[in-house]
């Protein structure tokens, strides 16, 4: 099954190597631009996917969130939280709304998650409804509330939204007229 290396398969390492090989000739490396320019004319989206935004554990923000990108929180926010992707850090806090494609909670929330994917890992708690494609919970992991699944949990968040509007009201109701020659029989 095995053979030793000898004089025939050196030849034929040789042949397949150099029928493998590429002529260095024919190979050109076109010039590379200053690094300025080559930022410069990146695309806006590769800079937002390679960028993660933060909150450090020492910042609180009261008010809402909307992140493009990737976000990671560590420190507390009160109010909605959108983002591609979400880590919610441990010892982070977030009471409020969390809509985002993929969510994955070590801290707590006390509020609304929405993702496609949600992970509640050891030592995470939602206290709140989750709507979700994908859930996945640890075992330490807490969550008290109500979980549905459903095909476009992201698209539901701006279905609630439009739902919330005020209906239009009906006019006041007229009173009956009572037809007193029933009421004496």
């Amino acid at each position: 099954m095995f053979k030793s290396k000898g004089h025939d398969s050196k030849t034929l390492e040789n042949k397949t190597a150099g029928a493998n090989a590429t002529p260095i000739a024919a190979t050109t490396i076109p010039p590379q631009s200053p690094t300025g320019e080559r930022k410069a004319a990146r695309p806006e989206a590769d800079l937002q996917a390679s960028t993660v935004s933060c909150i450090g554990s020492g910042m609180s923000i009261i008010g809402n969130i909307k992140c493009n990108g990737p976000a990671q929180v560590f420190g507390r926010i009160e109010g909605e939280v959108h983002a591609s992707d979400l880590l919610i850090g441990d010892g982070a806090r977030v009471e409020g709304s969390v809509i985002a494609q993929d969510v994955t909670v070590c801290g707590s929330v006390k509020g609304t998650v929405r993702a496609t994917r949600v992970k509640l890992q050891s030592g995470g708690a939602v206290e709140g409804d989750i709507f979700h494609r994908s859930l996945s919970i640890d075992e330490n992991a807490v969550f008290e509330g109500t979980s549905r699944r459903v095909e476009n949990p992201t698209d539901v968040a701006q279905q609630t939204q439009q739902n919330s509007q005020p209906s239009p009201t009906l006019p006041a109701a007229m009173p009956l007229a009572i037809d007193t020659d029933l009421l004496r029989h």
